[in-house]
């Protein structure tokens, strides 16, 4: 089930919400566990098992890691159990794939369909067990708590990636508030704008563009634009929508998004970009390794080790190793060689940026190697394609303002001048007198698209 569906907004969520705030404290854990199953089951019918599987056995081993005088062997045979789990469904064919391809083997695929969200739910229920381990938190005995914990909709599918210890005492007891309410109101609605206004229909244009009879170098460049803005506007919307849904049930999930495209380095970017990934890659991986207190040669290992598993953990092919990849070389170049530069010339290191970030899109999104050979062939014309041709310039000025839109959304221009206005007496009581009613004129337009149009990706749920 999508957020951003009619069958959402009208019927399940209004719904549950009535549902859970009828009943009383020591029920509503039970509510939100039940909707949050069938929100599950709705969309992902056949392997909901594996979800109730992965709650039993990491709320087992939790306890056993706590109590066990072993609790090394527990947290690998917990990590072995989880890992085997998630690269069953998710890598076994590429791996079956790559060894016919290397060894001239003939292996039959065995087409395993990979559950819905399993990476997601698999890195936090791994953070559990390790952080009872360390003992930064207690094992949980109740089981309908911590099932909640992980079967909790909002950031079921897609994140953002919730540990445990962030809402441990929210599990327990959680104060709900109006203000907190309208607060997940205000997130949810602005969430789901940025997905269905901005891009959904970004992700159009670079439909049209690829398809276009007559392409262009210029058609190539603006479609790497369209895959950044969409999945930014695409995952960054689905965060705040589950953040805003967090707030309204009375759970406070950390950020995920800090405007990524402002950054002036490609380290500071990822300090702004899926932030709930990348610090799980830094506590998970990247300090038990040794982070930075080792010498240079451990250090560059390191960081290949972690963007190589970040690469790799968005999905089984060769694109995302290779971005994974990608990002690493950055990361070291300008840690080692040219970091301060950037950070002496800031408007330069924005272009820098941006330059690398659209790039590594386009290796993100291309559907084999071959592909994005081609593509930025296109784009840096070696593919005997024209500067512009009159179908890509007509689609170009058709999609302008809302590419215009976007690139302002992006950054935080538009948040700042509200809150500046909103420091002025005067204009402090218009606007709070007038933003329910642009929220809610939001939500009527967003309603409008969504029932006029049939282009409603949500493109993190493949990973």
């Amino acid at each position: 089930m999508l957020f951003s569906s009619i069958l959402f907004l009208y019927y399940f969520l209004p719904l549950l919400l009535f549902c859970y705030f009828i009943v009383p404290n020591k029920w509503k854990n039970i509510v939100l566990l039940i909707s949050s199953l069938f929100f599950y089951f709705y969309g992902e019918q056949l392997h909901i098992w594996v979800l109730l599987l992965s709650c039993f056995m990491n709320y087992l081993l939790g306890i056993v890691v706590e109590k066990s005088n072993h609790k090394k062997v527990i947290l690998v045979i917990t990590v072995a159990m989880n890992l085997g789990l998630l690269g069953y469904f998710k890598y076994v064919d590429f791996f079956i794939d790559n060894t016919n391809t290397i060894f001239q083997t003939e292996f039959g695929l065995l087409k395993v369909v990979m559950p819905i969200g399993i990476s997601f739910f698999t890195f936090q229920t791994l953070s559990y067990v390790v952080d009872v381990y360390r003992g930064t938190v207690k094992a949980n005995k109740n089981f309908l708590d911590f099932a909640t914990y992980v079967c909790l909709f909002p950031q079921l599918v897609a994140g953002p990636i919730v540990r445990y210890k962030d809402v441990a005492e929210e599990l327990q007891s959680r104060k709900h508030t109006m203000t907190n309410f309208e607060r997940g109101i205000r997130r949810f609605v602005i969430g789901l704008a940025k997905k269905v206004l901005l891009a959904n229909v970004i992700g159009e244009l670079s439909v049209i563009l690829l398809e276009a009879n007559e392409a262009s170098m210029v058609g190539f460049w603006v479609i790497a634009l369209s895959y950044t803005l969409q999945i930014y506007f695409d995952f960054s919307g689905y965060s705040d929508m589950a953040i805003g849904l967090g707030n309204m049930f009375g759970f406070h999930f950390l950020e995920n998004f800090n405007y990524p495209l402002i950054a002036k380095s490609v380290t500071d970017f990822w300090r702004r970009w899926h932030i709930s990934l990348s610090s799980w890659f830094r506590d998970y991986v990247y300090i038990p390794l040794g982070g930075n207190r080792v010498s240079n040669g451990k250090w560059i290992r390191n960081i290949l080790v972690v963007w190589f598993l970040t690469g790799f953990w968005h999905g089984a092919a060769w694109n995302f190793i290779i971005w994974g990849i990608y990002f690493a070389i950055l990361l070291v170049l300008e840690k080692k060689i040219y970091g301060k530069f950037l950070e002496k010339h800031r408007i330069f290191g924005h272009f820098y940026t941006v330059f690398f970030i659209l790039i590594s899109f386009v290796i993100f999104n291309v559907n084999s190697i071959n592909d994005g050979i081609s593509f930025f062939k296109n784009m840096f014309g070696l593919g005997g394609l024209p500067l512009l041709t009159e179908e890509t310039g007509y689609y170009i000025r058709s999609y302008i303002v809302i590419l215009v839109i976007a690139l302002i959304a992006s950054t935080p221009i538009l948040t700042n001048m509200f809150h500046k206005l909103k420091q002025r007496k005067g204009l402090n009581l218009f606007l709070n007198g007038i933003e329910p009613f642009y929220y809610v004129a939001l939500l009527l337009i967003v309603t409008a698209f969504l029932i006029d149009s049939s282009f409603n990706p949500f493109l993190y749920f493949r990973f």
